[in-house]
């Protein structure tokens, strides 16, 4: 017996050719999002604003779930990572306006830091359809 089909959907972005990863990964119903920056085209925007960064993670999630069929009302799970505790409650306040409808079970967790010292927040998204 054979499991799900997997998809895998890139972005284009700037690392995941260079590491070998996918945007999301689609295993039957389960969609995954790598982590997502405020990296835009390349740049990073907010910069010094995790609100604004996170604000800009999560749509970059969101607009790559839609991609691979899931809408906001079937996120599951978040897990939302930032380089100060300060930034708390900034991030959790998007995350609150974003999912206060859905509700999903979400992690918000502080790291030493990001890949690029500008990133203040890195998030992930699991939808089920």
């Amino acid at each position: 017996m054979s499991g799900p089909a997997v998809q895998r959907f890139g972005s284009g972005g700037p690392w995941e050719a260079k590491y070998g990863y996918s945007r999301v990964v689609r295993a039957g119903n389960l969609l995954l999002t790598a982590g997502c920056t405020a990296t835009v085209d390349g740049v990073v925007t907010g910069v010094g604003d995790p609100r604004a960064q996170a604000r800009t993670a999560f749509g970059i999630a969101l607009d790559a779930l839609a991609g691979a069929g899931a809408a906001i009302e079937n996120v599951i799970r978040t897990r939302m990572y930032v380089t100060d505790a300060a930034y708390a409650d900034a991030v959790a306040g998007v995350h609150g306006s974003l999912f206060a409808a859905v509700r999903p079970v979400a992690t918000l967790v502080v790291v030493a830091g990001l890949l690029d010292p500008q990133h203040l927040v890195e998030v992930e998204v699991e939808a089920y359809v």
